[in-house]
Parts: structure tokens; C-alpha cells; sequence
């Protein structure tokens, strides 16, 4: 099991101090995440100044961009950083693909990144042999690739791609199609067991595959803190984060999974009366325990081993690696050390 950190890159002047103790630290990998800033930036100052660690996007969303601008970027970052370079995809949802990014949501995300991925390949292809640009799919075309927009074969061309899901769909196209699944973090052991895990190998039986060529990561949910004043902090953000999800209906298959489907219609009332600071107070310590790990932060690396070994390839925590942070120094000590 590799142990990675995430990044939510607010200041690019700092990438290159943060990457550095990433790796000094012996971390396995760093991924970036598509919120208020871009994903791909960072890793380029991260592979600049990084020799091992291994860097990904988890994740950037695919639809906003055209599959030859993804494909360009994931080249060059894999050229620049000698194949260390993992390409993260997610969907979305429909509101955030049209009314924040002004862009093309066909009905069916499924089959769009299903062709997403393949365009991906046959453009990296493209890139790498010069065997000329062919590709006609549900919803995307390519057939023009002329040698000066070209940026020729690089050395490791073989760019893993990871996508993200919740539902069985996505998780059989992962199987399918992808190097590596991004587990969502709101998820409990029995959902990844029962329809996660198995969807995952549904789709990988169709292309002759198993499971373990499909490597899972997870930014897990966790509740930690180096004292009282900490822990309790940690645990309002992550009983907010709970609430929140579970007041999305593309959530609640999750929780009705254990039953709380009554839960989730308590939380998606309180959205609609605009009660966001008091959702977490209605979260029970029942849901909490089995969506987050909850441990002490000498604990917290052996309780997760202990309740993902078998599940998961790739674990790190939901909240992000900051050397600054004084308050989670001790959290990432005490997870280097265990690795």
C-alpha cells in the first residue's frame, strides 16, 4: 500500500518547498485537486524539483477541456518529470459542466469519458509513433495532426490514467478502461466492498483484466488532531463534509446502503433552509466512525492500514499536506514513519 499526500495548490511560489518535503519525508505520491485553482500547474514545479515521488491530478475535470488540450499537458508533464506523471479525471455534474465552465455535457458522462480516455490514447499514440490522428467517436473527433503541432515521442509515453466515481457505472468503466480508480472519500468499507470493488471487476472481466491492474487510491476521511482543541476541529470538518454529501442525491446510495436514507433527507431539508453551520451537529457518531478513521496521530497510520489492507493501493488523508500547518505536523510525522 503506497501512502500519498494531497495538495489543494493555493500559492505556486510555494510548490517547490512543499514538493521538496513531500518527498524528503518518503512520501509515495502527491496529487493535486481542481478547486479554486488549476491542477496541472503545480506539478510542474513539482516535477522540477522532485526525482521520485510520483504526481497526479485527482482530479481535473475532463469535459471542460478538449482531450488534445489534456492530452498536450499530460505529454509534456510526463516528458518533464521521466514518467512519474499520473492523469486524474473526473465528470462533475451536469450545473458545474454548463454554468461554471460553459461547456459541453452530453447526457450520458459515462460514454463521454469513455471516449475522453480513448481520444486520449490514440492522440498520445499519435504523438509518440507519427502514425497520423484517426478518431471517431459518440462525442469526439479528431483527424488532424500536422508534424509542426506534433510534439514527437518522449521517453515514457505510457501515462496512466485514473478516473473518479461513486456510482457502479463509473466504477465498471474504471475496470474497463483505467490504470487507477479514485475512490471517493465518502464512502464506508461495506459500499467499497459490495459495489465498488466488484463493479470494478465486472468492467475489468469484460477487457480480459482482474482488479489488480486497476490501482485504487483514496483520500480518506479522517479525525485526528495532536490534542482536544484539534481533534474537535477536525471532527466538525468532517461531520460538515459528511452532512453535505449526504444532502446529494448523487450520494445517498451510500448511506441507504446502511439505511440512513432518513438521514439524508434530514440534510438535504436543512440545505434548503440555508442551515450550512448546523448540519454537522445532526451528523451521529455512528455515521461518523464508519465513513471516517478516528484515531490519535500515532494511531491514525495503523488504523487505516488495518481497515483498507486489501482494499485500497494507494491511501492519504482528505485534508491537505501543508509544512506550515504547525497543528497536522506531527499527523504527516507520524504517517511517514509508518510507511
Amino acid at each position: 500500500m503506497k501512502f500519498d499526500v494531497s495538495i489543494f495548490p493555493d500559492n505556486l511560489n510555494r510548490m517547490p518547498d512543499i514538493s521538496r518535503q513531500v518527498e524528503e519525508l518518503g512520501f509515495d505520491g502527491l496529487w493535486t485537486v481542481e478547486a479554486q485553482h488549476n491542477p496541472f500547474l503545480p506539478l510542474v514545479l513539482t516535477a522540477n524539483t522532485t526525482s521520485k515521488i510520483e504526481m497526479g491530478t485527482a482530479i481535473a475535470v475532463a469535459f471542460p477541456r478538449s482531450p488534445m488540450v489534456t492530452a498536450q499537458i499530460a505529454w509534456d508533464l510526463a516528458a518533464q518529470s521521466n514518467g512519474r506523471f499520473m492523469l486524474g479525471l473526473g465528470t462533475q455534474i451536469a450545473v458545474h459542466i454548463v454554468k461554471r465552465f460553459s461547456a459541453q455535457w452530453d447526457g450520458k458522462p459515462v460514454s463521454q469519458l469513455r471516449d475522453y480516455i480513448d481520444s486520449t490514447r490514440k492522440i498520445w499514440k499519435s504523438f509518440q509513433d507519427n502514425s497520423g490522428l484517426r478518431h471517431r467517436g459518440k462525442h469526439y473527433s479528431f483527424g488532424v495532426l500536422p508534424p509542426f503541432f506534433n510534439p514527437g515521442p518522449i521517453e515514457h509515453p505510457n501515462i496512466p490514467i485514473y478516473i473518479a466515481g461513486v456510482g457502479a457505472p463509473l466504477c465498471r468503466l474504471g475496470g474497463e478502461t483505467a490504470d487507477g480508480f479514485h475512490v471517493h472519500s465518502f464512502h464506508t468499507v461495506k459500499y467499497l466492498q459490495e459495489v465498488v470493488r466488484p463493479s470494478i471487476e465486472e468492467g475489468a472481466a469484460k477487457a480480459n483484466r482482474t482488479i489488480n491492474d486497476v490501482s485504487l487510491s483514496c483520500a480518506l476521511f479522517v479525525v485526528t488532531g495532536h490534542n482536544e482543541e484539534a481533534k474537535q476541529k477536525n471532527m466538525i470538518a468532517i461531520k460538515s463534509q459528511i452532512a453535505f454529501y449526504a444532502s446529494t442525491p448523487s450520494y445517498r446510495k451510500v448511506m441507504e446502503m446502511h439505511g440512513w436514507g432518513d438521514f439524508c433527507d434530514r440534510m438535504n431539508q436543512l440545505t434548503k433552509e440555508g442551515k450550512w453551520d448546523e448540519m454537522w451537529k445532526e451528523v451521529p457518531d455512528e455515521i461518523l466512525n464508519e465513513i471516517a478513521v478516528v484515531a490519535d496521530p500515532d494511531e491514525l497510520p495503523h488504523a487505516v492500514r488495518e481497515r483498507y489492507d486489501g482494499l485500497l493501493d494507494r491511501i492519504g488523508y482528505y485534508f491537505p499536506f501543508d509544512p506550515a500547518d504547525k497543528e497536522n505536523k506531527i499527523v504527516w510525522e507520524y504517517a511517514s514513519k509508518a510507511m
